[in-house]
C-alpha cells in the first residue's frame, strides 16, 4: 500500500502541507476562501512539529499502520481499516473520547474540538496523491508503497 513517508533533511517547515491538506479537505478547495470565508473550515491532518527552534523540522501525518493502535482502542467502532490499507474514522460514528489520540504512537490522530471527533489522515480519496505530498516545495513528503508497523 501506498503511504506518506517525511524526509526530515528537507523539511523546511514552512507549514504548506498544512494549508493544502485544509484546503483538499474544505468545501470551496480554495484557499483564500477556506481561510477567511468558510464557517466550518477544516483542521489539518498533518502536523509540522518544530525542534530546536525550528532548526529540526517534519511533517507529523497518519502511517496507516498494519495493525493500527488506533482502531483497536477506538470504543465505538468509527475507526475502520478499508481493504486497501486505509484507516478511516467515520466521523458519524466517532463518539469524541479521544481513545484513538492517546493510543497512536506517533501523534498522528488530532481532537477537533469544534466538532468533538477525532481526525487523521485519509489519503486524500478522491486525488490520485496526497495534498500535502503535491504542496510540499522541497519533497519533504513523498507517497510511495511500504509498509508500516
Amino acid at each position: 500500500m501506498k503511504r506518506i513517508y517525511m524526509i526530515e533533511d528537507v523539511c523546511i517547515g514552512c507549514h504548506l502541507c498544512e494549508v493544502a491538506c485544509i484546503t483538499e479537505h474544505s468545501q470551496s478547495k480554495n484557499p483564500v476562501k477556506a481561510f477567511l470565508h468558510e464557517e466550518n473550515r477544516p483542521i489539518s491532518r498533518c502536523t509540522v512539529e518544530e525542534w530546536d527552534g525550528g532548526v529540526v523540522s517534519f511533517s507529523t501525518t497518519c502511517r496507516h499502520c498494519d495493525e493500527p493502535d488506533c482502531l483497536r482502542a477506538c470504543i465505538s467502532g468509527a475507526i475502520q481499516k478499508n481493504d486497501s490499507g486505509v484507516v478511516r474514522i467515520d466521523t458519524e460514528q466517532c463518539v469524541g473520547c479521544w481513545s484513538c489520540v492517546m493510543a497512536c504512537p506517533y501523534g498522528a490522530v488530532q481532537r477537533n474540538l469544534k466538532k468533538k471527533k477525532a481526525n487523521k489522515c485519509d489519503l486524500c480519496p478522491d486525488r490520485t496523491s496526497p495534498a500535502c505530498v503535491d504542496a510540499c516545495p522541497n519533497r519533504a513528503l513523498v507517497y510511495k508503497e511500504g509498509s508500516q508497523k
